[in-house]
Formats: C-alpha cells, structure tokens, sequence
C-alpha cells in the first residue's frame, strides 16, 4: 500500500515486536542517552546558549525524530554542524531570532520531504561537504580554547582571526587547574577509544572531573559558575515572540539551517543503513526532522539533526528499533527531573576538551590527501569553501561552493563533448569494446555506467550493492560510455570496489575514457581493485575474469586436497 511508504519506522516496526528487542532497546538507549548527556550541553554552550537548551533539544527533538523518523536507528538531537550558524544568528538576532529561524527551517524540511525532494541533497559535490565540515571543525575547537584553557577574556570576538588574536593575546592568564582537567579529559577520552571501546570516554571523562571539582572545591569555571546550573522539571511550553522585522534577514540562515539538517541527517540515516544492515526512508527521515525542528524551539531548544556518533554508539550498544531513541530521550529526561542539581559541578573545561574530540572526529581530515589527488578545480572547491566557512560566514561559503561546484559541474560535461572522423582504426578498435559475439560465462555478470558519473548520479550505483549477495564471484563494470566523472563518483566507486571485496567477490573495471581514466590514475584508484583489474577494454576484462576464476578453482581444489 501507498500509506506503507510515509509511515514512521516506530509504527512498522511493532509489527514484529517482543520482549528481546525491547530489552535490547533499553540497554542500546540508556547508553546513547548517557553520551548525549555531555554532548548537548557542550553543543548548546558553544553555541551561545544555557546548557540545559542542548538538552530540551535531546529530549524534545531526539524523540520525535525516532517517533516520526524513516531510520531504524538514527538518533537525533543537537549536533557540532550547528555550533557555527547558531552562534551566529543568536549573536545578530538574539534567541527570539534563533527560534524563528528555527521554525523555518523546520518548516522547509518538512516540505522537502513531503514533495520528495530531499533527494535534492545528493547534488551536493563532495568538495563542498569537505570544505564545510573541515570550516566547522575547525570553528568549534577555536571556541573552546578559552574554557580548556581557562584562560580570563571577557567577550571573545565571533570572527575567527580576531578570536585567535584575543586568545593569543591573553594566553599568559591559563588557569593550572581548568588545564589540568582539560588535558585528563582528553587522556581518559584516548585511553578508552583505545583500549575500551565498549565504555564512551565522554561518560567516564563527565563524571571524573565534575567529581573532582565537587570533592576537592577547585577553583575552576563550571556551569554553575557561569550558568547557575540546570534547572528541574520538565521543558516548559514557551511560544517564541514572532517579529516580522527578522523574517527576511532569517531566510538564508534559516535555509542554511535546513540543508545542513538535511545533509547531516541523511549522512547518519546512511551509516545508519550500512551498520544496522537495515534502509531508510529518506522522505519520512525530512518530515521528522522537520517535525522535530517545529517543535524544539517551542521548549527553548535549538535545531536538530541526525547524529552520526551518537548513531553509531546506539547500533554498537544492541540498538534494534526507534524505540531505543526515544528511551535515548527518556533517560535525558529523567536526568533533568532528577539529577539536574549535581549539573552546577560540571567543569567547563572538560566539556571544552569533549568539543575539541568532537570536531576532530567531524573533520573528516582523511579526506583532503584524497581530494588533494583530484583535478585542480575540484582542490578549488574545497579550499575555497573551507576557507570562506572559517574567514566568512557558512552561508556564503555553501552558497560559492555550489556556484563553484556547478561550474565545474559544467566544465566537466563541456570537456567530455568531442567531434572525431569515424576512420578504419576507430572501427576496429571498437570491435574491442563491443559485448556482440561475445561469450559471457556464468561466473561473470557485467554492470555498465552510461553518461556523466557526477555528483547527484552516484545514487544510481546503489542498483548493485542492492543486490551484490546475489551476484556471482566476478564483477565487471564497463565504463566505455561513461563521460565523466568527478570526486563524488571517484568515492561511491571506491565504496563499490570495498563492498565487492567484502562480499568475497572480484571487481573488474573496463573501457574507461580519458577524462575518467585520468583522474581514476590521478587519484589512484588503483589501490582499491588493483592495477591488473582496470582493463583497457570488455575484451580484456573477460580474459581477466578467466583468469581470476581460474585461480579461484585452483584455491578450491588445493584446500579440498589438504582436507
């Protein structure tokens, strides 16, 4: 039935629901509510706002994107990505600004996916993602350089050179103590991402140093200090002034808002996707995210998304169902009504040294040697971006980085466009690449890619990893009709490649133009399938497939023979 497609991932699966999932849940959503714990109240505090706005956005937000959601096991609530926008929208406009621009954006999710168009997301080229997220990154960890450091600045500057100059300028005030509670922080967080993985450092790291500064009266800057705590009891109904003077200022933070929402919700509903084993519903996964933007700052909470950590920390803890986001939601919650007055020890230092983990790991730093491999308009792209996003404002940055992008977008189609003679060589040649009167074992099947492989198109390669268990051991991708290609295509063929593999399958590339062939050698490609699986030509790939079948029975006869 139609009605099946839009309905919320927590309804369908109750179909088959009993008391081992539920359990499962419980202990997958009490862990990811104990780590979201520090997180939203460092979010929310690098944002410009009281810390207990992080955690009505957990639990308001984060409850009713696993209620609504299209994703098994996304989790949602605050998120780094925000920390840049939000900042700078409460300093321009002030919170009545914040809440209005996050209703809107709210609003535009949710008509992105009611009309389908949050497929629209894809057409963002992975340079710009890159460029972006490095910015942010790199943002966050200048803001907390004053709480880690504990050093005495009265107002640090929004702008980034300023900023740094500030904090240079004062950084013979550092604090000993607060320092000392930031580098703990960090070690605790290393050990235990290190050498115990199944406890999350950010617990462990929260609780030592607020029992440090609680036991022995340290005199360092806590929430209590600077905030005066938490308070007790549930998120308070509180309508936002509406002020029609902010709303044509607020359409491009709000419309900013909404495509990192979707960007980032739609990257943690993936990998969602490739750790669960399960699929999402892309259109149903904007609508809760809208829902859920609507009604955050309704209790004072800030726009929310898709958390790809706190994801992955729900499937790694047993998670099976929605359910386990909204028991996610329900432990903040019962932290606010119950454990809100211990919050006021909470060092601010430590929650500074949980940001500066977080942006490292948002970074996406090994990305740039890859894109660093790449044409030199698509290295453009990203350092362009990156640096409008750290030295501008993110809005500008995305905003040029898709004009950028759609200029290579362009440059790339135009490049691949040729006129030529039909000549004797060219005919023979072809006869190479053709499949007519050619055998194609029952060991093989052929795959091709027709067109420009470009950022917006990758999609499109989802059509075989669908179905690769069913495939048999050798793959071959023709590649003689496609046109071009760019850093978006170069990765979904990489994970392609690393998929097969993993399946225990061989992947054979062939026929591949100039354009790809240059920036495949470019961004050496080769270490993914291995140089003797790019073939010049269909011919070819069947000889290699041969061979590769061949050394395949060899391997089997051998290990029957040592049996």
């Amino acid at each position: 039935m139609i009605y099946d497609d839009w309905l919320p991932k927590s309804v369908q699966c109750f179909k088959d629901y009993n008391g081992r999932k539920f359990v499962a849940d419980v202990v997958a959503g009490v862990t990811v509510g104990l780590v979201a714990l520090p997180l939203a109240m460092a979010f929310a505090i690098a944002s410009g706002v009281p810390p207990q706005a992080g955690l009505y956005t957990a639990i308001i937000a984060g409850f009713l994107i696993s209620a609504l959601g299209g994703s098994s096991t996304q989790i949602g609530g605050p998120t780094g990505a925000f920390v840049v926008v939000v900042y700078a929208i409460v300093a321009r406009h002030g919170l009545d600004g914040l809440y209005m621009c996050t209703l809107m954006a709210g609003v535009m999710l949710v008509i992105l996916g009611i009309t389908g168009l949050g497929s629209a997301v894809k057409f963002i080229p992975r340079p710009v993602v890159v460029g972006f997220t490095n910015g942010i990154a790199v943002i966050i960890a200048s803001t907390q350089i004053k709480d880690f450091f504990g050093l005495k600045v009265d107002k640090v500057p929004g702008e980034f050179l300023a900023r740094m100059e500030i904090l240079v300028r004062n950084f013979r005030t550092l604090s000993l103590p607060e320092t000392a509670l930031g580098v703990l922080a960090l070690a605790l967080f290393l050990v235990f991402a290190r050498y115990v993985k199944k406890v999350p450092g950010y617990i462990v790291a929260l609780f030592i140093g607020t029992a440090i500064v609680a036991i022995f009266k340290l005199p360092v800057e806590t929430i209590g200090t600077r905030f005066g705590g938490i308070p007790s009891g549930l998120p308070k109904l509180q309508i936002p002034q509406f002020r029609f003077d902010l709303l044509r200022p607020l359409i491009s933070p709000a419309v900013t808002v909404a495509m990192l929402g979707a960007i980032e919700s739609m990257m943690s509903a993936v990998v969602s996707d490739r750790m669960s084993g399960s699929k999402h519903n892309p259109n149903v996964e904007l609508v809760a995210q809208g829902v859920a933007n609507i009604f955050s700052p309704l209790f004072g909470g800030l726009p929310a998304t898709g958390a790809i950590a706190r994801t992955a920390t729900n499937i790694r803890s047993g998670a099976k169902t929605p359910v386990a986001g909204m028991i996610h939601a329900l432990t903040l919650l019962a932290i606010v009504l119950f454990a809100a007055p211990l919050a006021r020890f909470i060092p601010l230092a430590v929650l500074a040294a949980i940001l500066f983990v977080v942006s490292y790991n948002m970074g996406e730093w090994r990305e740039i040697p890859e894109l660093l491999k790449l044409s030199h308009l698509e290295i453009g792209t990203w350092a362009v971006t990156f640096l409008l996003t750290v030295f501008a404002d993110l809005t500008v940055a995305v905003e040029v980085g898709m004009i950028l992008a759609a200029l290579v977008f362009i440059r790339k189609v135009t490049s691949t466009t040729t006129v030529s003679q039909v000549t004797e060589e060219y005919v023979r040649e072809g006869y190479a690449h053709m499949l007519q009167h050619k055998e194609i074992p029952a060991y093989v099947t052929i795959f091709r890619i027709h067109g420009p492989f470009l950022f917006g198109a990758t999609d499109k390669i989802e059509e075989i990893l669908a179905q690769i268990e069913e495939l048999p051991p050798i793959v071959i991708l023709r590649l003689r009709n496609m046109t071009a290609i760019d850093a978006t295509g170069l990765q979904a063929l990489e994970k392609l490649a690393d998929a097969v593999h993993s399946s225990g399958r061989e992947l054979v590339l062939c026929g591949a133009r100039e354009q790809p062939a240059r920036l495949m050698k470019q961004a050496e490609f080769e270490q993914h399938v291995g140089s003797e699986n790019i073939c010049r030509n269909v011919e070819e790939a069947l000889e290699r497939a041969r061979a590769l079948h061949d050394a395949r029975e060899r391997d089997t006869r051998s290990v029957v023979l040592e049996e």
